[in-house]
């Protein structure tokens, strides 16, 4: 079952073993990322024809590899919590926004094509219209400030959340947190290739008539579709996936953190669809996804205990 319970004490988690590799505590999460920079590397040079730039590509992903695998060492000589806090969340959340741009690189190579009439053909049968388009009727100033609120506020949610985990419950529980996120980022990569979307704003932006006016989080969203956002990177969507793994790690450890995120969350996942940014069905399967993914981690840590256990000696607490 999914374990949505309020943690308590270190009993609550699966708690995945660290083993010293060269000097380095490597964890489950560090595998992981460096699998993920292996694996795209790889496929960058199997693909090379068909990846623009695929050397340089490659030529990146040593060097965040390398920056990760320094980051990883000083954290280990970290003897501040604060200090412990950034270097781990910062370090990590550098290869998760590393391996999502690289994703986006590979979206074609798999399919000729994107699968947005697919998409669109699916909604329109099942709603009768296009959700994206329909919303239009109800596009304001004060709604969209705040649709564009719930968007942007999720990027501080983010490494907060993680800090009062760290701060209140140690560092095994930040460990879960980071893993959750860090299956569930690269499940979102794996989308972008397997089925590749371009997006309502790339597929259908004519259909979109009335513009979307609103203050100062409307101005950062815009800035982030324009700087951030690129064709693709759609399916399953990465917003609504990571943010319900943040209201789902909230209810298991701040109860009252998860009352006071329900109308964010809720409204993020709106966003997505209003904003133009996800057709609905992205919104759905990124939700999915993360369901499918927090059922996934406590057998996927006890296949790294176990694996690691036969060659590795686990670190000493």
């Amino acid at each position: 079952m999914l374990q949505v319970y309020e943690v308590r004490n270190m009993r609550d988690i699966t708690i995945g073993k660290s083993y010293r590799i060269l000097g380095l505590e490597i964890r489950i999460v560090d595998a992981l990322l460096i699998a993920a920079i292996l694996v795209f590397s790889i496929m960058a040079a199997v693909f090379h024809g068909r990846v623009n730039g695929w050397l340089h590509l490659l030529i990146k992903n040593i060097l965040i590899a390398l920056v990760y695998i320094l980051l990883t060492w000083l954290t280990g000589k970290a003897r501040s919590r604060i200090v412990f806090f950034l270097l781990r969340a910062g370090s990590v959340q550098l290869l998760f926004v590393h391996l999502f741009d690289v994703a986006r690189k590979f979206q074609l190579v798999l399919w000729h094509q994107w699968n947005d009439p697919a998409i669109l053909n699916l909604e329109q049968l099942i709603f009768g219209f296009q959700p994206t388009v329909w919303l239009q009727q109800f596009v304001s100033p004060a709604l969209t400030e705040w649709m564009m609120f719930a968007y942007v506020v999720y990027v501080p949610i983010y490494p907060v959340l993680g800090a009062i985990i760290y701060f209140k419950f140690g560092r095994e529980h930040l460990e879960d947190y980071l893993l959750t996120l860090a299956l569930t980022n690269l499940a979102c990569d794996l989308g972008f290739i397997l089925y590749p979307v371009a997006g309502p704003l790339h597929w259908i932006r004519e259909q979109f008539t009335v513009p979307l006016r609103g203050g100062w989080s409307t101005a950062i969203a815009e800035y982030i579709r324009r700087n951030v956002h690129v064709i693709g990177g759609t399916i399953p969507s990465p917003h609504c996936a990571i943010a319900t793994v943040m209201w789902v790690t909230a209810w298991r450890y701040q109860r009252w953190l998860f009352y006071v995120l329900g109308p964010i969350i809720i409204s993020l996942y709106a966003s997505t669809v209003y904003g133009r940014f996800h057709y609905i069905s992205d919104t759905v399967i990124g939700i999915v996804t993360a369901i499918a993914v927090l059922f996934m981690i406590p057998a996927l840590v006890r296949a790294w205990n176990r694996f690691g256990a036969r060659g590795t000696a686990a670190v000493n607490r």
